[in-house]
């Protein structure tokens, strides 16, 4: 990541201090995780982005992912979707007119998506 990055997350985290830089740093890797997975350079969709989210996240942290997450500030799906539209907002990523915030409200809740030992496949199809 560019230090225009690391300078924009600053001005972000200073407007909106809901959530730890960190966050911002690992959506991004999420959507680059993402995009690998669905072997697609372009754009993903919020719903696409959320199980990215998730499977990396379970690859990162295992079953200290919701801790970390919580940590960060972040305790809904909704979160990552504040977290995504401060970096439109801010040109760190792009969007479609299609794309809303919306796309992020509600898609799994934390304690079941999250619970490593209840997930059977944590791989994107």
């Amino acid at each position: 990541m560019s230090i225009d990055f690391y300078q924009k997350l600053e001005e972000i985290t200073e407007k909106d201090r809901r959530y730890q830089a960190d966050a911002y740093e690992f959506v991004m890797q999420a959507i680059g995780f993402t995009q690998k997975k669905l072997n697609r350079e372009g754009h993903i969709s919020g719903k696409e982005l959320l199980e990215g989210i998730r499977e990396f996240g379970l690859q990162q942290y295992g079953p200290l992912t919701k801790a970390v997450f919580e940590r960060w500030g972040i305790k809904t799906t909704d979160d990552f979707g504040k977290i995504v539209f401060n970096m439109v907002e801010n040109g760190l990523v792009r969007k479609t007119e299609t794309d809303s915030q919306d796309d992020f409200k509600d898609v799994y809740h934390f304690h079941e998506a999250l619970d490593i030992f209840k997930v059977k496949d944590n791989r994107l199809s």
